[in-house]
């Protein structure tokens, strides 16, 4: 099966790259130091610094592994010019039944972050427009039915 894509911006890709540096790095020394501590401690089967140390290395390791497939898959997105919707797109909406409208930038699952108004594009609403133009009425599920909009401007 083709590893699927993940849509990151330039800033996000490089935010990962400095994590994944850390990781390999200073965090994997930390942990070394640790373990060779902890095992001078002495009998390692009752050995809590020696557990905690071990299971730091696990989560670092599987944090290491998750950003390398992160990496390999990942591609850069751009700011889409108006039109239609895409990743990297701000869209305007208006959803049915209200007055205000809702701004959001479409990004990749990594970025999502619906507190500051960015959506996944592999989200409900985010799948709903994407390719969607000014004027489209969308609709999706949600948890509890389902709901619609009219799409206000994109940029």
């Amino acid at each position: 099966m083709p590893e699927e894509k993940e849509y990151l911006t330039k800033e996000k890709l490089a935010e990962l790259k400095k994590e994944l540096e850390f990781l390999m790095g200073t965090r994997r020394k930390e942990i070394a130091e640790k373990l060779e501590y902890a095992k001078s401690l002495g009998d390692l089967s009752e050995n809590a610094e020696y557990q905690e140390a071990r299971e730091d290395q696990a989560s670092c390791e599987d944090r290491i592994h998750k950003l390398e497939g992160i990496m390999k898959s990942a591609v850069v997105i751009t700011k889409k010019q108006g039109g239609v919707v895409g990743i990297g797109s701000t869209v305007i909406i208006k959803k049915t039944g209200e007055s205000a409208t809702r701004t959001y930038q479409i990004v990749g699952s990594e970025e999502a972050d619906m507190a500051s108004g960015r959506i996944s594009n592999k989200s409900p609403l985010g799948e709903a427009l994407m390719g969607k133009e000014k004027g489209a009425d969308v609709s999706w599920k949600t948890p509890t039915g389902s709901a619609s909009c009219a799409v206000v401007d994109v940029t």
